[in-house]
């Protein structure tokens, strides 16, 4: 499956359009959400998509792309066995971030699918029925697969999401736009579901490297196997489309063009991925959490003649905090954590501040201490 997120585009004043369209369409009342779907097929239509023109090649298309993906990933296997580093994940950290950043996501996993129920008794839906109850788990929490992924998020310590940006919303919001829109957009909903269950390079990827950093990477190996193009969702996208196309006019191949292409609509996996800045994303936890311990420091604590308390009480000053902790020697950059002082007070049942910071939080600290000495090694604080 492929994940995908949102983009920091937006349309007139809508600057948190993605994640208010979001919040409104699961509560499930959205007046607008036909329209705003409609202006996201517009400025979808000028994306490229790599469909043929001819529908009646989506099956070699569809062969093509499986055997492209198996071999660059051999070609990638190959790297990695003459020692190349991960090609995504420089550290758990990131990998924790970018898992939080597709949440939205897969807290919708399947539904664009929704609609599709109304038509069960019509066999050429059944294909698209099926699918939508298998990410369902047909039923059984265990195989759920939005379960599945808050139960991964849960057991790595970030359920509770940091803020993200709104744009990270826009995937979600159009599926579910999809989903309660099927009606009206019925052959878009077949080419999005056609383009979404095309399992790509980058799924692969990030289930390998997922698991060498000791992340439970289930979710991710069940969409490699369940979106097969053998038997499995991709097949099954490319049978229901040519059993609902048939005897359908040029117009309705557009339409399920237009609805591929809303796949593409936001910032790709890969370059989600490469956007990490762990110093970056260090500050800014730092900056939210500031205003709750600005006056929780006794004052004999200072660096750099400034106390802590007034370190915390001023917006802004956490880059200098972060200098300042390495310029007087509480933070040793580049070498195991355990040898600096500050990791002493954040990290185990006795540390002075435990449960300041969270997991995830914990592991910025840690990763962004360790820095190069980490290397290639994967280093957790909390199971995987």
């Amino acid at each position: 499956m492929v994940i995908r997120t949102g983009s920091s585009t937006v349309i007139g004043n809508e600057v948190e359009g993605p994640k208010l369209r979001y919040q409104r369409l699961l509560e499930g009342h959205d007046p607008t959400a036909e329209a705003w779907l409609e202006g996201q097929l517009l400025r979808a239509r000028s994306l490229a998509d790599g469909l043929p023109d001819d529908p009646g090649g989506l099956p070699h298309w569809m062969a093509a792309h499986a055997h492209r993906v198996a071999n660059e990933y051999a070609a990638y296997l190959q790297q990695r066995s003459l020692g190349a580093p991960r090609r995504y994940f420089c550290n758990r950290a990131h990998a924790l971030w970018f898992l939080q950043q597709v949440a939205p996501t897969k807290a919708v996993d399947g539904a664009w699918l929704h609609g599709t129920l109304w038509h069960w008794r019509d066999p050429r839906f059944h294909g698209l029925i099926r699918t939508f109850l298998e990410e369902l788990g047909d039923g059984d929490p265990r195989c759920n697969h939005v379960l599945i992924y808050q139960r991964l998020l849960s057991h790595l310590g970030c359920l509770q999401l940091a803020p993200l940006a709104p744009a990270r919303y826009l995937q979600g919001a159009l599926q579910l736009a999809l989903g309660q829109h099927c009606e009206r957009f019925l052959p878009e909903v077949i080419g999005y579901n056609l383009g979404y269950e095309q399992p790509p390079l980058h799924l692969l990827i990030t289930t390998q490297e997922l698991a060498e950093l000791g992340i439970d990477a289930h979710y991710f190996q069940l969409h490699v196997t369940i979106d097969n193009a053998a038997s499995g969702h991709a097949r099954r996208s490319l049978e229901s489309f040519t059993g609902l196309a048939r005897d359908q006019g040029p117009e309705f191949y557009e339409r399920v063009r237009q609805g591929y292409r809303l796949n593409d609509l936001g910032i790709d996996t890969p370059s989600l991925i490469a956007s990490f800045d762990v110093q970056a994303e260090l500050v800014a936890a730092l900056e939210r959490k500031r205003v709750y311990g600005q006056y929780m420091h006794a004052d004999r604590c200072r660096l750099q003649g400034r106390t802590i308390n007034q370190w915390l009480a001023k917006p802004g000053a956490m880059p200098g905090f972060l200098d300042a902790l390495q310029a007087q020697g509480w933070v040793k950059r580049d070498t195991d954590p355990r040898r600096s002082r500050f990791w002493s007070l954040i990290d185990g049942p006795v540390a002075e501040m435990f449960g300041v910071f969270d997991a995830y939080e914990k592991q910025l600290w840690h990763d962004w201490i360790a820095g190069t000495w980490q290397g290639l090694a994967p280093r957790r604080l909390v199971p995987g």
